[in-house]
């Protein structure tokens, strides 16, 4: 199981995503989040195809920390089932890898 994960999660605007992305990093449980704007989501929701602009968040942790990552954003989102996708990391730059890993690391 690689150590290092990219979570995607999309946020239904600019504001929101900034808010989340922010509480993540300061709460150690992202050592990065890149916010792409304006992204279109086509998608089915209560049996019919939706569509809305968003905000996509890229996010960078660690395996470890992936099920508080999910927790702490299923309690922050406005939506009642929002995106968590965990990507597993084939290979990274080792310093960035060490860099990732330490940002995310539990303090006591």
């Amino acid at each position: 199981m690689s150590r290092a994960l990219v979570v995607l999660c999309t946020a239904p605007d600019r504001e929101i995503a900034e808010r989340l992305a922010t509480d993540l990093v300061e709460l150690r449980l992202a050592a990065c989040v890149n916010l792409i704007g304006e992204v279109r989501s086509v998608y089915r929701w209560e049996g019919k195809v939706a569509r809305d602009d968003e905000v996509l968040l890229v996010i960078k942790t660690s395996q470890a920390r992936f099920a508080d990552l999910g927790r702490a954003i299923a309690e922050r989102h406005p939506y009642q089932v929002p995106e968590v996708l965990a990507l597993s990391v084939a290979d990274s730059h080792a310093p960035y890898l060490d860099w990732l890993l330490e940002s995310v690391a539990v303090r006591s």
